[in-house]
């Protein structure tokens, strides 16, 4: 290979004499050192040439217009350097690039560490509280994701029925304090204060804190910051106390004055769904989500969704056809509401309890289920069949294995406690009738 001096004016006339696809001019002061010209391409480039263990290697330098004569010279001159010491340059560019490359995936995951710092320091218990709402909203019922968005509420804001602002809710107090600072301690300080105002509310939001922190200690991101569930408390289990078993149930005598006060309720919806729940033994809410197609008024059953199964079919008795039949369609919901924004009714509480009052009862909405469980022990109705109305769970081997009951034997049963109830609470009715009355005597 005939060797020359390199110049910027032979480097800029060199071409590709066309006989190869490429030609090189090598420089006679730096042994390996070239000029490489590709045919079809205008660029021309440094390259150093040289054996590593008795073998060729060529490696790439630069563009000619890039690199100086001088300083590719230089560069030629360090690749000989590292053959000399037995290294192979193209192994010391390799490593070099992996070194690079850990280097930056080192301060990636030093940035991400930072990151994870800085959220540890400011995320609260506020924050993450709406994303774990949201995260978990699809597999709650409507009423448990209400809890959910009440115990958090921050409060202030206008009543629709009185000048008062809504009060905050009762975990609202914690939304300000960071995750990596809740601790037992504060959790315990918290039970303190609003076991004394409002111990039942207080006990739910125990739940729902427990549940959200375990959520927090399986989250990609929050389980960093959570080590141990402060919900998870015996002393706050302790201060809290135990819920009292409820014992509000209608009597016998009772049922005269408290139907003749729902009866009394402006509202017939309220009136009609007030009733059905007596006369079903169903949860509020499940009553509340009954639909116009969840009724079949041919064959006289109901299908309400339950908690413990997808949904149950019940017999739909003669007084609660009666009920549904004259209520107005006004959309898909049975116990429609024009006002409320779900377009069904959400809050029977405030009719009911007025018409107790007026009754001289004191009763809560579960406390008409329990009143059903209690009345069919009047009819002597079998326990198994009260269960299955109103969506308790079989117990035992035999209920849950090998009892299956049809729908007319659950309505002879359901007809006869229906028929007692109104009864004993003095209540004629006809179906061709377009209201009832009550028979006082």
């Amino acid at each position: 290979m005939a060797k020359v001096k390199l110049t910027v004016g032979r480097i800029a006339s060199f071409k590709c004499n066309g006989e190869k696809a490429q030609t090189f001019l090598w420089c006679d002061t730096v042994p390996g050192l070239g000029v490489r010209a590709t045919i079809g391409s205008n660029t021309k480039r440094y390259i150093f040439q040289a054996k590593v263990k008795r073998k060729s290697m060529r490696v790439t330098i630069g563009a000619v217009n890039h690199w100086s004569i001088e300083k590719a010279q230089v560069e030629a001159r360090r690749l000989q350097i590292l053959i000399d010491e037995g290294r192979d340059p193209r192994e010391v560019k390799a490593d070099k690039e992996a070194a690079s490359i850990a280097a930056k995936l080192a301060k990636e995951k030093e940035t991400i560490a930072l990151q994870l710092q800085e959220t540890r320091e400011s995320v609260t218990l506020g924050i993450v509280w709406p994303e774990y709402v949201a995260a978990r909203a699809p597999f709650w019922s409507e009423l448990h994701h209400r809890d959910h968005i009440q115990v958090m509420h921050t409060g202030g804001e206008k009543r629709r029925r009185s000048y008062k602002l809504t009060e905050p809710g009762i975990l609202a107090q914690l939304a300000t304090v960071r995750l990596v600072d809740l601790s037992s301690e504060i959790v315990t300080e918290w039970a303190k204060s609003e076991t004394k105002k409002r111990p039942a509310r207080a006990r739910l939001a125990l739940r729902l804190l427990r549940a959200f922190l375990s959520w927090c200690s399986e989250h990609h991101v929050y389980k960093a910051i959570i080590k141990t569930n402060a919900a998870k408390n015996k002393a706050v289990r302790e201060i809290l106390g135990k819920p009292k078993v409820k014992n509000d149930v209608l009597q016998r005598e009772q049922l005269p004055a408290w139907f003749a006060a729902v009866r009394q309720i402006q509202n017939p919806v309220i009136s009609a769904y007030l009733q059905a729940l007596m006369l079903t033994g169903a949860r509020r809410e499940e009553m509340a989500c009954l639909r116009w197609d969840d009724i079949d008024f041919q064959w006289n059953s109901l299908t309400i969704k339950d908690k413990v199964e997808d949904f149950r079919i019940i017999p739909l008795t003669p007084y609660v056809a009666h009920l549904l039949n004259n209520l107005p369609r006004r959309n898909e919901w049975v116990f429609s509401s024009p006002t409320a924004a779900s377009g069904r009714l959400t809050e029977p509480r405030i009719a009911h309890n007025k018409a107790c009052t007026a009754a001289g009862l004191d009763m809560t909405l579960h406390g008409l289920r329990r009143s059903f469980a209690s009345l069919c022990e009047w009819v002597e109705m079998p326990a198994g069949i009260a269960a299955q109305i109103q969506g308790h769970k079989p117990q035992g081997v035999r209920e849950q294995n090998y009892i299956r009951r049809p729908l007319d034997l659950l309505r002879m049963w359901h007809v006869k406690i229906e028929s007692w109830i109104l009864e004993q609470a003095k209540v004629e009715y006809s179906p061709q009738q377009t209201g009832l009355h009550v028979v006082t005597s």
